[in-house]
């Protein structure tokens, strides 16, 4: 073990030597990246990384004017470079030079941490609170085109509704219920069409196949068949090596690996131990990690991972073309 390695398991000592890490580190893909609750700033960041490097990044105050915490929680990079994102108290989207093109501002007591592109011109929130809903929003007008009222187990508690839901191929809603133990799908009228117990959902993705790739806090992600039949599965006795946290976004890739990230908040309060954890992960079917992403220093402090858009899958990712 090298001089480096050896400082890296002196200084971190819950975490793999991140030269040991499976893959490139940064180099491995070109990706879109950001995360929540990264208290250590007064900044909360979101990144492009290409070439091994960060190209990239556009920031927002961790509260805003009102005092409210701010925090991304959906992100996804356009076709034609621009960003859409959630960050809590409400959405925006964002040109390449930094220009707010579009902003939603959540009214008081309602969150959104679901953004979804819709084409180039429309957008999908979920919006949390009492009522939650589903609104597909006109980004040239402004208006709201449709929108239904969505269940939750608890009304009144607006933070733990929804952090996931996407539109699906097939014109339904699917959405992560936080708070109700499920993951339910909806026609565009709000009627329940498919439901799926799942323990602390926080994201449901319908995959090519038919079958829904679902991630939970509790540190599992499983693909279920229409019957709710498991057919594959990732926890941490699969990869002993690398010690998984919330498992926020997991996405199919084109080659069939899975993209998963792991929000390292969920069992580390205190920041000063989040460097050298295991950020992202890449698994292929039969559970090899392929890549394993750790980056807490220069030239790149990422943060806690929630979004991670990898920039060189194919597909239009307005038109619900990547499985995230």
């Amino acid at each position: 073990m090298n001089l480096r390695a050896i400082l890296f398991v002196l200084l971190s000592p819950l975490a793999l030597v991140a030269a040991d890490l499976p893959g490139k580190g940064l180099a491995q893909h070109p990706f879109l990246y950001a995360g929540e609750w990264d208290f250590r700033h007064p900044d909360q960041t979101m990144f492009v990384v290409r070439d091994g490097r960060v190209v990239w990044s556009y920031s927002i105050p961790l509260k805003d004017a009102a005092g409210e915490i701010q925090e991304y929680s959906d992100a996804t990079l356009l076709s034609n470079g621009n960003i859409l994102f959630a960050r809590k108290t409400g959405a925006g989207l964002v040109t390449p030079d930094k220009k707010l093109l579009w902003n939603y501002d959540a009214p008081k007591g309602f969150e959104v941490h679901v953004a979804q592109p819709v084409g180039l011109d429309r957008v999908m929130l979920v919006q949390n609170g009492n009522p939650a809903k589903m609104m597909i929003i006109n980004l040239a007008t402004g208006q709201t085109e449709k929108e239904f009222v969505l269940p939750t187990g608890n009304p009144a508690k607006q933070h733990g509704h929804f952090r996931r839901a996407r539109l699906t191929p097939a014109g339904t809603l699917l959405a992560a219920h936080l708070d109700n133990n499920k993951v339910a799908e909806y026609d565009m009228n709000g009627k329940e069409v498919w439901a799926l117990a799942v323990l602390s959902p926080w994201g449901a993705v319908r995959l090519k196949n038919g079958n829904t790739l679902v991630t939970s806090g509790r540190g599992f992600v499983r693909e279920f068949t229409t019957t709710g039949e498991v057919v594959w599965e990732l926890t941490q006795k699969d990869v002993p090596a690398i010690k998984l946290y919330g498992l926020q976004e997991a996405s199919r890739l084109a080659n069939g690996n899975t993209l998963i990230s792991s929000w390292c908040p969920a069992g580390l309060k205190d920041p000063k131990n989040w460097p050298g954890t295991v950020q992202v992960i890449e698994v292929t079917p039969d559970k090899q990690v392929v890549w394993a992403l750790s980056s807490w220093d220069e030239p790149a402090n990422l943060g806690p991972a929630t979004c991670v858009q990898l920039l060189d899958e194919p597909g239009l990712p307005e038109n619900g073309k990547l499985q995230r």
